[in-house]
This record gives C-alpha cells, structure tokens and sequence, in this order.
C-alpha cells in the first residue's frame, strides 16, 4: 500500500501547472506539422495530439521547416487531421524506475505489458536520452563476468563494465546465446531490451528461453516491429536508463540489446522522414552519430557506484560483416563475438566462430597459463581450417606433417567442447578445465587401439652430413688419327 501512495504522490507532484497548445496544420507520410507553438519547441521535446476520435497520440519534436514544428507520433496517425490540438508535454522525457520493476516486462515508455499489475514508482527521474558517464570520472574494467556459455567465457572472456557485440545473419542463434547468458550469468541484475522484436517471439522468449528463473531477476523491455519507429528507437533509450538506475545503486548490470541494428533502421526511418539526406546504404549522418551516444551509456560506472556490461547483437545484413552499421559498431565496442551460418548449418551451437571472435580485454584478465591454453587452441583451429579441404578431398596423408596430424586429432575434440545446449551452464573456472583437458597429449595407445588415429609426434631430425665435393678424375686426352678413305672416281 505504502509503494502505491508513493506512486501516486509522485504522480501528482509531476502534473503541469498550465498547458500550451497549438494546432495541427499539415499531415504528410509520417509527419505532422504543428502550428502555434513552435516558438515553445526544441528538437526532443513532446506534444500530445488529440485526434477526432478522442486518443491522446504521444508525438516527438524531430525538427522545424518554415516556421511549424515536425513532429512524428508514436501512435498511429488515424484520427489526426487539420485542426487538430496540439499540446506541449513535459520537457525532458524521463521514468521513475524502481527495485519493483524487477521481474516484469514493460514497453518503450516504461509502462507494463504484462498484465500483472501497476509497477512501482521510483523517488528518482531518469531521463531518456542521458550522457553517459564523462570517461575521467568512470572507473577501469573490472574482473570477469561468468556469462555460463563454454565458448564465450574462454575465447571471448568478459569483464565487468566490457561492451561487446554479437554479429550474426538471421536465423544463426543471436536470441538463444542471448537467453543463455541471462539465464546463466553472474551478474547481480540483468536488463534485457527486445528492440523492433517479432511479436510472436517476444513471449516466447521471456518464457521458453528466459524462464522463471532467470525472469525473477531481470527486466524486459520490449518494442514489436510493427510499432512506429520512435517507439522502437525509444526502447533502446528506456532499457538504458533502466539499466543506468540499478547500475547507481551500486549493483553490476548485465545490458542486453537485441538488435542495435533495429535501433539504427529505426533512427533511418525517422531521419529520412524529416528530410535528412542518406550517406552510406540509405543510413543518414544521424544514425552514426547515435549509435555512440546509445553505446557509451554503457560500460563502467562512477567510483562508488555498479557497472554495465553490455552484449549488443547486430543484425548483419546479407551476412557481410563489413555493411555500414556492423563496421560503425565494431569500432566503438571493446569486441566481438562473430556467429557462423556456415557452422550453424552443420549443427555446432552456438556457432560462434573462434578465429573472427575477439575480447579485447581478455589478455589482460586471464592468468599466463590461460592465455597459453587459448593460443594453442586457437592454432590448432586455425591449423585444421587451413587444411580443411584438403583433409576432406583426402589429399592430405597422415604423417606428412606433425602439426596437420595433431590438429586433425584435437579439432573434433575442440568442437565438442564448443557445442553446448540452451539448457546446460558451465562456469568459468569449469571452462577452463575442460579445456585443458581436451588439449592433455593422449597416453600411450592401448592394446588393439589404432595408433594411426593418435596425434603425431614431432622429433627431431638429425642433422644431414653436409656435402662431399665430388672430385672428377680427368682423362687424358686421346689423339684422334684419321681415316683414309677411297677417293670417288669419276663416272664416264
């Protein structure tokens, strides 16, 4: 009771004295144009629009021409027409989140969507579009984070505070990695946002692949892709001041975006519609100046306070990961996590492909030995890849070469260790040890086991003598007589 008067008192205390309106003068695509107020408006700011059949249509300021504002709604536009109110909202868009939002899924303006109740409302506003901490004042990475997946916690090992992207055509397993570590992870809270999300899929991720368990302790942020473009874009923007919110209460945030590509069509679609010219695949300058400012939310934060982790999935387009949003991200995250259709297509899960994967602060937080254990495992992958077809033509022959026949014997073994089930966990230390294992030399072949299948051996080969100069014994020269020969005689 005490939650919901508090709720309530908050309410109240937010409600504006006096109200400014205008009215709407053009309609045109996507765009509304407002008149009357535009001396009051600044890019960012709201107005609510009341349309002929009695909605109240949220709307955002996204530029002015000839003396209106542009605003672009986060409703349909049916019911608006010339004429029509336009009033001037609060000034800085912001929530109230609170430790009560924990377990629940709500939409891009923070409300709930899952039908079980009022959420609670925090003391506290946090603005929408905020800047992210200044880089003087945040503190360094801090240790690894046990996300429970072999393959990420080895090869791309995260820290506290780390910002990595996973990059991955359709269909290669970017929402099931993601359920994986939500599920599995050591954080203390996690923030998942579902960014331009399939309908259908939404719930079946919060149930299915996030489960009870891993529901109890996180919140979800979802934006269907039928939902008009600033509610997508703007889901991106909540889910990070949600996780902003838990982050200054000191706990460590595991941020999970799905996809940041979504985001940027999003952003796309909005800036095309103001009249924003394109730069680069029909993406305008404003996309890739947004793209940072959402990213850099992330990471650690101030001294006193938690950190945010954040994994961000981008969608590659025709699966080339040099396509302008994957090369604009690559370059602002701190590593990436690369998934295969070509492994994916032959049942290895997650398909995450060791050689094209990177944690660029991995070296710095593992011990020595386990930096050597991944550097050789990394050889012997990159060792078979080289040689792949030829061992599948079967032109190659065992015993030709020493480090071909001991990664024909540890691949298969490796790739074993890779897969790994949606519902299997496996921490950090376990990953290592397993590992390790895998690579241990075999011992001496038993009786009636085929040696031809054991690793080679390297030895030495002793040093060849070297050459002998050849002496040719010379002849002596021998003299050649002549020949006598008939001389012909003339024929009469």
């Amino acid at each position: 009771m005490s939650v919901n008067i508090s709720s309530i008192l908050n309410d109240l205390e937010r409600l504006p004295t006096h109200h400014l309106f205008g009215r709407v003068s053009a309609v045109q695509g996507l765009l509304i144009e407002v008149a009357g107020i535009q001396n009051n408006l600044s890019i960012g700011d709201r107005c609510n629009i009341h349309s002929r059949d009695g909605r109240r249509v949220v709307s955002e300021v996204i530029g002015f021409r000839e003396g209106r504002a542009l605003v672009m709604p986060f409703g349909p536009l049916e019911g608006i027409g010339i004429g029509c109110r336009a009033e001037i909202a609060e000034a800085i868009p912001s929530i109230y989140p609170d430790q009560s939002w924990l377990g629940r899924v709500v939409n891009a303006f923070g409300r709930p969507v899952d039908g079980a109740g009022a959420l609670g409302s925090g003391p506290e506003a946090y603005p929408i579009k905020a800047a992210p901490p200044s880089a003087h004042t945040r503190k360094r990475v801090g240790g690894k984070l046990d996300l429970g997946v072999r393959a990420v916690n080895t090869f791309t090992t995260c820290c506290h505070g780390q910002r990595m992207g996973i990059f991955a055509g359709s269909g290669v397993g970017k929402s099931t990695i993601l359920s994986m570590m939500a599920r599995y992870t050591s954080a203390d809270v996690t923030v998942v946002g579902l960014v331009g999300e399939r309908g259908r899929e939404a719930r079946e991720f919060i149930e299915d692949d996030l489960g009870e368990e891993g529901l109890r302790r996180s919140v979800v942020v979802v934006s269907t892709s039928d939902e008009p473009p600033l509610m997508r874009r703007q889901a991106a923007y909540v889910t990070m001041a949600v996780a902003e919110y838990f982050r200054d209460q000191g706990l460590n945030v595991l941020c999970l975006m799905d996809s940041v590509t979504r985001f940027a069509m999003a952003q796309r679609e909005i800036s095309l519609s103001a009249g924003e010219p394109p730069a680069s695949k029909g993406y305008t300058p404003a996309v890739f100046a947004e793209l940072p400012k959402l990213l850099e939310r992330a990471g650690p934060g101030p001294k006193k306070k938690g950190n945010i982790t954040g994994l961000f999935t981008v969608l590659v387009e025709g699966d080339d990961h040099n396509e302008p949003i994957s090369d604009a991200v690559r370059g602002i995250l701190d590593g990436h996590i690369v998934l295969d259709r070509a492994i994916a297509e032959r049942g290895r899960y997650p398909a995450l492909n060791v050689l094209r994967s990177i944690s660029r602060t991995m070296p710095g937080c593992n011990t020595d030995d386990q930096n050597t254990l991944i550097a050789r495992a990394r050889k012997i992958i990159s060792t078979y890849e080289d040689m792949a077809e030829l061992i599948r033509l079967g032109a190659y022959r065992r015993g030709t070469n020493a480090e071909v026949d001991e990664a024909m014997y540890y691949y298969p073994r490796i790739e074993d260790f890779l897969r790994q089930l949606k519902s299997e966990q496996t921490d950090l230390e376990t990953c290592y040890r397993l590992l390790a294992e895998v690579l241990t030399p075999p011992a001496a072949p038993a009786a009636g086991e085929d040696a031809a299948q054991r690793p080679a051996v390297a030895r030495p080969v002793p040093p060849r003598p070297a050459p002998q100069a050849i002496q040719i014994k010379q002849q002596p020269a021998q003299t050649i007589k002549p020949v006598a020969r008939p001389v012909p005689q003339p024929v009469r």
